[in-house]
């Protein structure tokens, strides 16, 4: 398993200086290797191939681009294969239908990393503190809040620049092993994520959203004060950076939150389902995409799929269409606006809250996907009104009437319910 170690750095001022000055030699070589990358013509080769064609001309370039010279070797190679991943990248989200075009040349706010692989750096004690040595650089004060295990070997290490001005090296580790899952998971649940409750999973459990009211409130006025500044000007920039630190503290408590929640579930329970949302297309609508932002439902998702991964958790992502209007019960389907917070069965009189109808059916999904409680029965379809009116009496229609469903499912979501 590949894994991350991120740590601040507290370089000093002419320390500084000599990152910036890195940074933007790589910017430069990656930009000139783009240059020479678009000149081999495709039939030279794969894409690994033609862009090795163009890191292996670094030594010639070093005889006149004397800059280079004072990057590590490791460093100004992964600056150039770095145009390997771009590209990948921008052939993806071609194929996803995106309107992308060609890469262009990095601006130096573009371009805030680079990386030394497998070499050229290592911890040491200087002065009393802890400092990382990088190759051709410098000895850079480090905060060490977490050790790196010894069993654990660290691949490279990536210096970036934030856009607040602070400094961060990220150190990728290998060679983790992925602890066994178990055979027959006994702790399952289920979560439904929304807009006015963050999470509602089938053990009963609601989890509302961080109060970040007054960061939000704080990043609009200090946004307003940013548009009035000129651009480009002393007074814009310190206030450019302003906004970045309030963007950043946002960003770190709604980390710290998401972070938390799925660390919680992938501890605590054996097999964990949601729903694989199309965010994307749903900030597009006109209706919540801000909510929809805030929410970072992508992001949740993310977090708790890697660490399921890392406890040896099933993580399952089941389609979402219909968890909210099928009755976690009979499985008949029925529409319901969004004001309406209670799911009523009209089919089976059963009642629930709607979020926590709409997690049972996520973990019904869920056991689907994962074969565990299937059945040969035919699944339930959504059909006509539930009920035909008699005068004043309603009757209901003996067509809805279906017994659908794994016998083992219901005892196993009935289960829950009730607990």
């Amino acid at each position: 398993m590949h894994y991350a170690y991120r740590y601040r750095l507290h370089p000093t001022e002419a320390q500084r200086e000599t990152l910036e000055y890195h940074l933007d030699t790589c910017r430069q070589l990656y930009n000139h290797a783009l240059t020479k990358f678009e000149q081999i013509p495709e039939s030279s080769g794969t894409l690994k191939q033609r862009v090795r064609q163009v890191r292996d001309r670094l030594p010639e370039l070093k005889d006149w681009w004397d800059d280079l010279n004072d990057l590590y070797s490791t460093v100004s190679q992964t600056a150039v294969m770095r145009i390997e991943d771009s590209v990948t990248a921008v052939s993806q989200l071609k194929q996803n239908g995106y309107n992308v075009g060609s890469l262009n040349w990095k601006a130096p706010r573009e371009y805030q990393s680079f990386t030394y692989t497998q070499s050229g750096f290592e911890f040491d004690k200087k002065n009393g503190q802890t400092v990382l040595s990088l190759s051709k650089l410098a000895d850079i004060p480090i905060i060490r809040h977490r050790e790196i295990p010894d069993t654990v070997t660290i691949k490279s290490v990536t210096v970036k620049k934030e856009r607040t001005g602070e400094w961060y090296a990220s150190f990728a580790v290998d060679d983790k092993e992925e602890p066994a899952k178990p055979d027959d998971p006994q702790k399952c649940i289920g979560i439904d994520v929304g807009i006015l409750k963050y999470a509602q999973d089938t053990d009963g459990r609601a989890v509302g959203f961080p109060d970040l009211q007054d960061n939000r409130d704080r990043l609009r006025r200090e946004q307003r004060a940013l548009s009035r500044k000129e651009h480009g000007s002393s007074n814009w920039e310190e206030q450019r950076q302003t906004v970045a630190e309030c963007h950043q503290t946002l960003r770190r408590k709604r980390h710290d939150f998401l972070h938390k929640l799925s660390n919680y579930y992938a501890t605590q329970y054996e097999l964990v389902a949601v729903e694989d949302l199309d965010v994307m297309s749903m900030l597009k609508s006109s209706g919540n995409s801000r909510n929809t932002a805030l929410a970072a439902w992508d992001t949740f998702t993310t977090f708790l799929e890697y660490k399921c991964k890392r406890e040896g958790t099933y993580f399952v992502e089941v389609e979402p269409s219909g968890t909210t209007k099928q009755c976690a019960s009979c499985g008949v389907r029925t529409d319901k606006p969004l004001w309406v917070r209670e799911h009523s069965c009209p089919a089976c009189g059963f009642k629930m809250d709607r979020d926590a109808n709409a997690a049972i059916n996520i973990l019904s999904r869920g056991f689907k996907k994962r074969g565990l409680g299937q059945s040969e029965e035919t699944p339930v379809e959504t059909a006509l009104p539930l009920f035909t009116s008699s005068g004043s009496v309603d009757v209901m229609d003996g067509k809805r009437v279906i017994e659908t469903g794994s016998p083992t499912l219901r005892e196993r979501t009935a289960k829950a319910v009730s607990e």
